[in-house]
């Protein structure tokens, strides 16, 4: 299910012959979710045919635990005054951490 995108999201994809750069504002829309090998993630901009585009990302889960761990070592680049960014990602984290320490059992169940 897609969503829209709160904020803004900037994509730049390089090759030795060409540059391709995107913007996904608010007009846009998301998706991401978890499979059996890593994160997928969807930013879509829909439209026209000449505003229309989309990004596709899967990211397997040992890179993204070390993109994670790179945030994490680079927070103090975000200003200490800048508390609602501060907030919200403190916030989206510990929704991942507590539904990544939920023991899951057969059929996705919930056990303890």
């Amino acid at each position: 299910m897609t969503r829209p995108i709160p904020d803004k999201a900037e994509v730049a994809l390089e090759y030795p012959d060409k540059l391709y750069v995107g913007t996904f504002e608010r007009a846009s829309r998301f998706e991401a979710h978890l499979d059996a090998a890593g994160v997928a993630l969807t930013l879509e901009r829909p439209g026209a045919d000449d505003v229309r585009k989309s990004v596709h990302l899967h990211i397997h889960f040992a890179l993204l635990a070390a993109i994670l761990r790179e945030l994490a070592a680079s927070v103090d680049k975000i200003p200490a005054d800048d508390v609602v960014h501060r907030e919200d990602l403190a916030a989206a984290v510990a929704e991942l951490h507590a539904a990544l320490a939920q023991k899951r059992g057969p059929a996705g169940q919930a056990r303890g």
